[in-house]
């Protein structure tokens, strides 16, 4: 699987965070407060580099019309991740 196309799941919408399942585990979840601050995210291993963590950030811009942006204490990765979209967006 090399894109999100390709992968089957349902996404569970509820206060404050937004999870992508299958029938047999979590694909990866946000949780994120109502100023739109990513408190934290996780996509499983087997599933990154498919852009479901991007996904997942623009799901959040959707509900809340606020571009996600990090909460302080950021992970590495999770710096990352936000870097990567700036760039993109400039």
């Amino acid at each position: 699987m090399n894109s999100l196309d390709n992968i089957d799941y349902d996404v569970d919408l509820s206060d404050g965070v937004v999870t992508f399942k299958n029938i047999n585990t979590t694909l990866g979840f946000v949780r994120y407060n109502a100023e739109s601050e990513v408190e934290y995210i996780f996509v499983n291993p087997i599933f990154r580099r498919q852009g479901l963590a991007k996904k997942l950030l623009s799901i959040i811009e959707e509900k809340t019309k606020i571009k996600p942006t990090p909460q302080d204490p950021i992970s590495p990765l999770g710096e990352k991740l936000f870097k990567i979209n700036k760039q993109e967006i400039n």
